[in-house]
């Protein structure tokens, strides 16, 4: 399905002005639902977890509004198998998405889109995919190749409606282009674009057609350019909507357009552009905001906020007072900046320090719609609703994370991680910064936590080996399993 972009913003007004009347129902109809992800945004990248240099005041606003989570966990400390992890409530070891560029999502798993779209809503993706290639005829961004078919599994294999999408990751400003001579990483915006060359990553919408209008300037109001137009044509079709956006910034290369630079002119050059692309990140989510209250839905629309992993290393990302960065099982490559906001059924203006995290997003959207999962497979985040209700609430789904030589378990106060067979237990209630291994003192609890994970390392192995739905997309990518052996090295 293609959209035009030009048409979905011309019917603004009028639609923004006769929605209201036809909307008046006796029965509150099923919320929107919108999953906003920042990429490699640390904890300490905004304005409400106390970083006092970035401005994010729509960021920090609706976290005051909503449910602020404080301990809200990343699925992974890369991205791809935190991606995963929300589309499915999932561990992403369980369809062998172990690191960025790695695997796919098995079109066999259960993803959101699928089960909303079923529900009658209209899905669209827009931003970052990151689980598989969207082309097998030419060369496109990390894994797209000519004739690779195995890894390619665009956003209409998984119930998308509407796509626009990139494969991995692009320049937040110019998004395709870069100069002919840069580092890769920072550079000041090209304002004639006389020495720029191709980036090598396309956009591409649902039909596989690869997008080639519209795409200068700031790439979150690139993305965001396509969201509003979905959301318009699904209110004007009287649609409930479901999009996903995920954001490429503040995700290496960082460049900021000449505004958002400007708020930061005097900096060095990765300040300016690190902080500048994260402000005009914030700029689009409000502008989002303010279309969400024009179209009268703003009330009737749940919106959830995370980033995918700690902050890039020698980036000024910072992950607040946590030990580690991107690809640590430490805190801070777990921790992200978190809420959720839905006006017209949750309450306004709390925060909770409770364990959450991206596999929760399904289980809890689920609930909200009073929509069951269809099989008995296993699903690995639980419903946080009522904790976003104010309510009581026990986890009794912990937490494991896998990456590279490093593992990671989570349950109640106590954390559990190892590297390369070495193994630690941290007392998070006492000491959420990790400057004290306690293992020596609680050796039972230490013994009961391996026992525990090894045992959930079991049942992803089941589920990637094709347990429970057969093993047509484990033959046909021929991957192996994690070798949980090499934690032992």
């Amino acid at each position: 399905m293609k959209m035009d972009l030009m048409a979905g913003l011309t019917g603004c007004a009028a639609l923004a002005a006769i929605l209201p009347a036809c909307q008046s129902s006796s029965e509150a109809p099923r919320p929107n639902v919108i999953l906003v992800m920042a990429d490699d945004m640390g904890y300490g990248d905004v304005g409400f977890t106390g970083n006092t240099v970035v401005r994010t005041p729509c960021l920090d606003a609706l976290s005051a509004e909503g449910v602020r989570l404080d301990r809200f966990y990343a699925g992974a400390p890369l991205s791809s198998p935190t991606r995963a992890s929300v589309l499915t409530g999932r561990n992403p070891f369980r369809t062998g998405v172990y690191s960025a560029n790695v695997g796919i999502l098995r079109p066999e798993e259960i993803a959101l889109p699928e089960l909303l779209g079923d529900a009658g809503y209209r899905t669209g993706h827009f931003g970052k995919w990151h689980l598989g290639t969207l082309t097998y005829t030419e060369t496109d961004a990390n894994r797209g190749r000519p004739g690779n078919t195995a890894l390619y599994n665009p956003p209409s294999e998984h119930g998308y409606d509407v796509a626009f999408v990139t494969e991995s990751k692009v320049p937040t400003y110019d998004p395709m282009l870069r100069p002919a001579d840069c580092d890769g990483r920072f550079w000041d915006y090209m304002p004639d674009h006389y020495d720029a060359v191709q980036y090598g990553t396309a956009y591409w919408d649902i039909d596989g057609n690869k997008v080639t209008e519209g795409l200068e300037g700031d790439d979150s109001k690139v993305i965001m350019d396509r969201v509003i137009p979905f959301i318009y044509d699904s209110v004007k079709e009287g649609e409930p909507f479901f999009a996903v956006v995920w954001f490429h910034a503040p995700h290496l290369p960082c460049v900021a357009g000449p505004e958002y630079a400007d708020m930061y002119r005097d900096l060095p050059l990765k300040d300016r552009n690190y902080y500048g692309c994260i402000s005009a990140l914030d700029a689009q989510v409000g502008r989002l905001v303010e279309e969400l209250k024009r179209l009268g839905i703003y009330d009737n629309t749940l919106l959830a906020f995370c980033s995918d992993n700690g902050p890039e290393l020698q980036t000024p990302g910072s992950a607040g007072p946590f030990k580690g960065k991107k690809r640590s099982l430490h805190e801070g490559g777990l921790r992200v900046p978190s809420f959720v906001l839905w006006p017209g059924g949750l309450p306004s203006g709390t925060r909770n320090d409770v364990c959450c995290s991206t596999c929760d997003y399904l289980p809890t959207i689920l609930d909200i719609l009073d929509i069951s999962y269809p099989d008995n497979r296993e699903l690995d985040g639980q419903s946080i609703l009522p904790l976003l209700k104010g309510k009581r609430f026990t986890r009794t789904s912990p937490l494991a994370f896998c990456s590279a030589r490093q593992g990671a378990y989570i349950k109640g106060r106590y954390k559990l991680y190892f590297e390369k067979g070495v193994y630690e237990l941290y007392d998070l209630q006492e000491d959420p910064f990790e400057k004290e291994d306690v293992s020596t003192s609680h050796p039972d609890i230490l013994e009961k936590m391996k026992k525990a994970l090894f045992e959930e390392l079991a049942s992803f192995k089941g589920s990637f080996e094709g347990d429970e739905y057969g093993r047509e997309s484990y033959d046909r990518l021929g991957q192996e399993w994690w070798d949980v052996t090499s934690i032992k090295e």
